[in-house]
């Protein structure tokens, strides 16, 4: 009898502890969304300040951005620390697929005469539906704009896409 009684004690202790863990397992989920949610906006609203600056070759400021630097500005506003190249953009972070674009995912372009070398970049800044997904880069005939990525011209160069954080 007194055998039962304890473990009974022990199964209720062990199904509050579980319980607690489950909990608080949750707590650290929903935080580190939250902190991931603030450097996207972060990220995605320094990119929109630049909308409309003149593109620059090289450029990292507010008088001429190219695209890599377009890209390297907002990340570091969020606290994510990449390469200052497109080229050597697109080597880190983890892969995907163009069906599977997020916001704050970079997308990389072919944009010249070599149909696979990386020569242009932009960041996903809004997903609105199945084919209208919009992303902000810095083009050298209009400076900083945002576009869909899901017209035929972006579609033809896009090479690769990758996450971050």
């Amino acid at each position: 009898m007194l055998q039962h009684k304890f473990r009974k004690i022990y199964s209720i202790q062990l199904i509050l502890f579980l319980l607690i863990v489950i909990f608080l397992s949750g707590c650290v989920t929903s935080k580190k969304k939250k902190i991931r949610e603030r450097r996207l906006d972060t990220i995605i609203q320094t990119a929109r300040s630049y909308t409309g600056t003149p593109y620059k070759w090289g450029g990292v400021s507010r008088s001429g951005m190219d695209c890599s630097g377009l890209l390297f500005v907002s990340f570091k506003a969020g606290e994510v620390n990449i390469p200052r190249v497109s080229r050597d953009q697109a080597k880190v972070g983890e892969k995907v697929k163009f069906r599977q674009l997020e916001e704050g995912d970079v997308v990389f372009f072919a944009m010249g005469k070599r149909r696979r070398r990386i020569t242009h970049a932009g960041l996903i800044t809004e997903v609105r539906g199945k084919n209208d997904v919009r992303f902000i880069h810095a083009s050298s005939s209009v400076g900083v704009v945002e576009a869909n990525i899901y017209t035929d011209y972006y579609k033809k160069k896009f090479r690769k896409a990758r996450r971050y954080f």
